[in-house]
């Protein structure tokens, strides 16, 4: 029976998007797909080389048994595609080439989708697996026919080296601030074109965390080049990341860290000063932002006399509250920002997936930070006190203890002007016609995601909320991490945007999903309205684990 239901949901999924094809037509390749896909090997335009062109069989779905995220464990049922890798040469001989896979499905719907990338990118994304926020049991993007594309940003992080390394070369760091992707999303559709002898009717973008920035960035500085763009959890105010991450590194050295004892501490008195806020008992905190004015860390500050894991000492208190607190700048960076807003409240103590999960993966680690940084601690210092190094100081074998933000001033507005996507102008991208839909998650401590709040509400500020309302949306998904834990986090937003670009049909409130991780089934095990932002789901009546139990209200 669960086979059969997945595939109901199969052809469900591929009957609303094929319905969806006003201004996307079906399209095959013409002639023996075999001799049309190898034909593209080989071939170059300009910089732009095809190092192999493959024709692949139909696969079947699998479960991995570990990934870096919940959605990296599912390896999608894919059809048969031809399978084309190739990389764009440089203009500096010592930057590394851009790297790009499309796939092309023999039967192709006239659409695209790029996939954006994560961290400091250096890995190539392959477009083959579930894009961001996707639920399990959905066919892949490629099975529904889309031709499929990512890249590597430009650079390829080798074992045992700084992933920031690439970022001493500029043109490195170039391709990896926007160029990269703009480049082969042109390629792509070069590629498109030559296969089916047409382009596609629409692209689309999805990104998430870094990638989430990649597709903010296209919106911002090249908004004719995509019809739809879903960001999730967008690493939007890179600068400010990357100094705020630090900070929150520094101030949990040596007294100031937090043991994982502590950190459950912490998170239950969360839970206790608002769990029952929306009117139910469900271990989730639905309204995280008057939770964060009503929880004071100081509440568990230790008696005199007292220690041990049942208390939190002066210092302690102290990294919370800077954890919690805006980083300030002393001078303006990109589109006027001078700060990095605060992290906030709840799923303190989400379980890690793979490395990633809570406090004790992204800001703490299994370590107090060390100097140069060690594998155990937190990601955030890994990822902050590198960047300062390779990226602002340019001096790989700085003390980041003894970094100063003046000192590289020049350096730092260099930097934001190509990193940071916080321009809140997309008149352009608007009038082109585009869609954004932006999701954070209420329990990220990769990223703060007050950060993307306050970006939507700067658009909605430039535009106005009615105009912004006609192309953009952003929802919050309270309870889960950044890679889409510990809270319900699995919605279809491709379907969603798709209908919204081709159908005109402006989405509402949507609804997300927690799937078991085991197919075929991917059984819910609960679900929650997913509401625009400012809305909350607040609880009305029956049971915790049903969406419809909750109601979005502000």
């Amino acid at each position: 029976m669960r086979i059969d239901a997945r595939l109901w949901a199969f052809a469900a999924s591929f009957v609303t998007l094929m319905s969806c094809a006003s201004s996307a037509s079906a399209t095959a390749m013409t002639g023996d797909p075999a001799a049309i896909c190898g034909g593209l090997a080989g071939s170059a335009d300009g910089a732009i080389k095809i190092d192999s062109a493959t024709l692949q069989a139909p696969s079947p779905l699998a479960v991995a048994e570990k990934a870096p995220t919940p959605a990296g464990r599912v390896v999608p049922a894919n059809p048969a595609f031809c399978k084309v890798l190739g990389h764009i040469d440089p203009t500096d001989p010592a930057a590394p080439p851009i790297k790009f896979e499309v796939n092309l499905p023999v039967e192709w719907n006239g659409r695209s989708l790029q996939y954006g990338g994560g961290g400091f990118n250096g890995v190539l994304i392959t477009g083959l697996g579930l894009p961001p926020a996707y639920p399990f049991d959905k066919p892949s993007p490629l099975a529904l026919g889309f031709a499929t594309y990512g890249t590597d940003s430009g650079h390829e992080q080798k074992p045992g080296e700084p992933p920031q390394l690439f970022a001493l070369n500029d043109e490195a760091f170039e391709n990896f601030s926007h160029k990269a992707y703009k480049k082969v999303r042109d390629a792509a559709r070069a590629l498109i074109v030559r296969a089916y002898g047409k382009p596609p009717a629409k692209m689309y973008f999805m990104g998430s965390s870094e990638g989430g920035r990649e597709a903010l960035t296209m919106a911002q500085r090249y908004p004719d080049d995509f019809d739809g763009i879903f960001a999730r959890v967008p690493v939007i105010n890179w600068v400010g990341l990357q100094h705020a991450g630090t900070r929150s590194g520094l101030v949990t050295m040596g007294e100031g860290w937090i043991r994982p004892a502590q950190v459950k501490l912490v998170a239950d008195a969360v839970l206790k000063a608002c769990d029952t806020q929306d009117g139910s008992d469900d271990a989730l905190v639905q309204d995280p932002v008057s939770c964060k004015a009503a929880f004071k860390p100081a509440t568990l500050a230790c008696a005199a006399g007292q220690s041990g894991d049942d208390c939190l000492t002066g210092k302690q208190i102290a990294a919370i509250e800077t954890l919690h607190a805006p980083y300030k700048f002393s001078f303006p960076l990109a589109n006027g920002l001078d700060d990095y807003p605060g992290w906030g409240v709840s799923g303190e103590n989400t379980p890690a997936f793979g490395p990633t999960g809570g406090w004790s993966a992204w800001w703490l680690g299994t370590t107090a930070p060390a100097q140069p940084p060690a594998p155990t601690n937190g990601i955030a210092w890994i990822y902050g006190a590198g960047g300062i190094q390779y990226v602002f100081a340019r001096d790989p074998k700085l003390d980041v203890t003894t970094y100063k933000l003046e000192d590289h001033k020049a350096r730092v507005l260099q930097v934001s002007a190509l990193m940071d996507s916080t321009d809140p102008d997309l008149s352009r991208f608007h009038a082109h016609g585009g869609k954004l839909m932006m999701l954070e998650h209420m329990a990220d401590y990769a990223q703060s995601p007050y950060a993307g709040i306050r970006y939507f509400e700067n658009v909605e500020k430039t535009l106005g909320k009615d105009k912004a309302a006609e192309f953009a949306r952003l929802y919050t998904a309270p309870g889960v991490d950044h890679v889409g834990s510990g809270a319900p986090a699995n919605v279809d937003m491709l379907t969603v945007l798709v209908d919204w670009v081709e159908n005109g049909k402006a989405p509402g409130d949507l609804e997300v999903t927690e799937q078991k991780l085991q197919a075929p089934g991917f059984d819910t095990l609960r679900a929650l309205p997913l509401c625009r932002w400012p809305a909350w789901p607040h609880y009305r009546a029956g049971p915790v684990t049903a969406a419809s139990s909750f109601s979005c209200a502000p």
